[in-house]
Parts: structure tokens; C-alpha cells; sequence
């Protein structure tokens, strides 16, 4: 099954269908950048944007760790 999640930026809403055990996650995750019951602008967008990149750079670097010390053993 899925799920319509929505988002109003720049004074439009946009909608997506997830999958819906993804949908709870995701609106989680929302909720911690985004305003959900209201507006937001494009640099809040942006910023948001940036800040998971900089999660999954992070991510990657540690799994780069841990199979670096998995060839090791």
C-alpha cells in the first residue's frame, strides 16, 4: 500500500506516494525540517537538502570504516 504524503514550498503543495511503512519514517523525519502545516521558502529547502547530504556522507564514511576493519580481520 502506499501513502500521500504533502509538503507546502513556495506556496504550492506538492504530494508524493510512498510506500507505507516508508511514509512513517519519512513524515518523522519531515516533521524535525520542515514546517508541515504550513508554507515553506526555498532556502529552508536548500538548507534541508544539504543537511541529509551531509547525514549520508557521514554514513558512508563510517561504513568505509567498518569494512576497513572487517579486512582486516
Amino acid at each position: 500500500m502506499t501513502k500521500k504524503i504533502g509538503l507546502h514550498i513556495g506556496g504550492r503543495r506538492f504530494d508524493v506516494d510512498v510506500e507505507e511503512g516508508f511514509a512513517q519514517f519519512l513524515e518523522h523525519n519531515m516533521a524535525k525540517d520542515f514546517n508541515i502545516e504550513g508554507n515553506n521558502d526555498l532556502k529552508l529547502l536548500l538548507q534541508a537538502y544539504v543537511r541529509k547530504n551531509h547525514e549520508l556522507y557521514m554514513q558512508e564514511k563510517k561504513v568505509e570504516e567498518i569494512i576497513k576493519k572487517i579486512d582486516i580481520l
